[in-house]
């Protein structure tokens, strides 16, 4: 490749030779020869970033051009990245960012269930690999009055989109529950406004309350988890020959764990003599969200935001053309509700959004 021009940059502690270089390209020279702490010279070869239209004289520095290290240039002892970052830093060069505010955990709901479908858990077992090297990932549900295994799924990821079919099949087949339990993994909530995620917004909409454990404590969820102890022994280990394989695997587990494995809280029998399918009806339609009539309707737009007071706040991308709600509850000071859910609350004078 025929170089436009070589120059060779000699950076000192003093003054590095950086003239003619771009104002970025002379603050991280600048940094990198403070750094190094000795007088260092390193060929830079500038490669045009388009095509000129006129014919520049040899040896012509441009802004605009940009510099690379020749391969063959002698070894150099160079700072790490993050001591140049430093470096920047400390002569102004580089803009801070806002910190993020953490948003905090609604907290948890006490299991308390009287009949089948009061709460329903759902989590991922640890994923592995079947002998083809295919990953696995078993989504299993399971309701946690009866104990019945209502579906264990192995699917290829931890993604919405595969874990919404399977949903959908069971509010077909069994009804909808009125809560779900899970922890705060994807795809069952995020880091945004009360965890918003595509998959609790649908059951939101649905009329389903989403209770989620807090982090780390998965004993929180002890029944399903010592499911998942059981379904690793007697489905997972040695894994099958491929993901299908696995899946009948998973079938035949669950025939077992519904139909013949006595369950000792269960008085020593089976979840299938225990559960009935909910009353509760999935058409497949969202049921129209109705707020109080003191309250102002916003539909989030695709960017997931809306306008209060000429103002735009984001809330959630996973609120894309939902309606919310937000009720003045004290002068200037707006309430953000999405169904029966308080999302947090806005203050006209910052237009921050707190819990």
């Amino acid at each position: 490749m025929r170089w436009r021009s070589c120059v060779r940059v000699t950076a000192s502690v003093a003054r590095p030779a950086t003239n003619g270089l771009r104002a970025s390209t002379r603050a991280v020279v600048s940094a990198c020869a403070i750094a190094a702490g000795r007088r260092v010279t390193a060929p830079i070869a500038l490669r045009p970033t388009s095509r000129p239209r006129s014919v520049r004289r040899a040896g012509s520095i441009r802004a605009g051009d940009r510099p690379s290290f020749s391969p063959g240039s002698p070894a150099l002892d160079w700072p790490a990245v993050s001591t140049a970052g430093d470096l920047l830093a400390r002569r102004g060069l580089v803009k801070k960012r806002r910190r993020r505010r953490p948003w905090q955990h609604p907290g948890v709901v006490p299991v308390v269930t009287t009949q089948p479908n009061d709460l329903w858990t759902a989590d991922f077992k640890g994923h592995f690999r079947t002998r083809n090297a295919i990953y696995c990932y078993p989504l299993t549900v399971a309701d946690q009055h009866t104990r019945y295994l209502l579906a264990c799924h192995g699917l290829l990821s931890t993604k919405g989109h595969g874990v919404h079919p399977v949903f959908d099949r069971l509010f077909r087949e069994y009804g909808l529950p009125h809560a779900i339990r899970t922890d705060n993994g994807v795809p069952f909530a995020t880091t945004g406004i009360h965890g918003l995620s595509r998959l609790n917004v649908w059951w939101l909409r649905l009329g389903i309350q989403h209770q989620r454990i807090l982090p780390a404590h998965p004993e929180q969820n002890g029944a399903h988890e010592r499911m998942h102890k059981t379904l690793k022994g007697e489905a997972c280990r040695p894994p099958q020959s491929c993901l299908l394989s696995q899946q009948r695997a998973f079938n035949a587990f669950r025939r077992l764990y519904n139909d013949e494995r006595p369950h000792e809280a269960l008085g020593d029998r089976p979840p299938a003599a225990l559960y009935r399918p909910s009353e509760r009806p999935y058409t497949g339609t969202l049921p129209p969200v109705e707020y109080p009539g003191h309250f102002l309707v916003k539909r989030v737009t695709n960017a997931g935001t809306i306008r209060l007071k000429k103002r735009l706040l984001f809330l959630s991308n996973a609120l894309q053309q939902h309606p919310v709600g937000l009720e003045e509850v004290d002068d200037g000071i707006w309430s953000i509700h999405f169904c029966h859910v308080l999302l947090g609350r806005v203050d006209e004078r910052d237009y921050l959004i707190r819990p």
